[in-house]
């Protein structure tokens, strides 16, 4: 009895160590997150007509003095909200109101619902977009599943939904950058059947995943031929012209 308590004991020690070791992994993993580089940071200061806050649920607002529409953007699998501040300036400039939502350990598939209650704060704009970068394009398209009246347009950014949206009434634009080697082309294709017949699809030429944020190189990424600023300049164009013409 003795010999097999002792052989218990180890097991149980030896399964102990496991699961700490997994959990450690765990966290190193979550907290290993794409930060906003020097370029976003700057691009969340108030100014030039457009006013960066923080608004409930800590999702980060980018508002513009007259907007004329919103979009809500959820973030890639990992990258900080901020990282986006380029491109969700860019939106502004141009008039389009911007929240990048922030999602429990920085992963949008743990909070698809992360939409819910923003429009309401801004009463006075009546379109609206969702929209998603990669893992965040996923989430924001189940998102837009269950409430399809809510929103006059759909954007994916190097991503594709993995619910029904063909009976979705709104527009739909996927962009994608020529050179992304992360997102998966087969899955991407496949999952148009999910979309409507008349979804678009906008591909910048030399533009890659990361791009669409501002958080450096991405393992396994393509190596961008143009400048993030000319990604997020075409990106906040299509946007600009798909919501005037909702």
């Amino acid at each position: 009895m003795e010999k097999g308590g002792r052989i218990g004991r180890r097991v149980a020690l030896i399964v102990v160590a496991i699961v700490l070791i997994l959990v450690a992994v765990a966290i190193i993993w979550v907290n290993d997150t794409h930060k906003p580089d020097s370029t976003a940071r700057a691009a969340m200061e108030s100014g030039n007509g457009v006013s960066v806050t923080e608004i409930a649920g800590d999702n980060v607002a980018f508002v513009p003095d007259n907007p004329k529409a919103g979009i809500i953007l959820y973030p890639g699998a990992k990258v900080e909200p901020e990282a986006y501040a380029p491109l969700m300036r860019e939106c502004a400039e141009r008039g389009v109101l911007g929240v990048v939502t922030r999602m429990p350990l920085n992963l949008a598939i743990l909070d698809a619902n992360a939409a819910d209650g923003i429009r309401e704060q801004f009463p006075e704009i009546t379109e609206w977009m969702i929209s998603g970068h990669s893992m965040g394009g996923v989430a924001a398209s189940a998102y837009a599943s269950r409430h399809e009246d809510d929103f006059d347009d759909i954007v994916l950014l190097a991503s594709y939904p993995n619910d029904d949206l063909t009976g979705y009434k709104g527009n739909v634009l996927s962009i994608v950058g020529t050179n992304d080697h992360v997102l998966d082309l087969q899955a991407y294709e496949t999952a148009f059947e999910r979309l409507p017949d008349r979804a678009r699809e906008l591909k910048i030429e030399g533009g890659n995943h990361a791009n669409f944020g501002s958080y450096g190189a991405q393992m396994a990424d393509g190596e961008a031929t143009i400048a993030p600023e000319e990604q997020w300049d075409q990106t906040a164009d299509a946007i600009e012209s798909l919501m005037r013409a909702a």
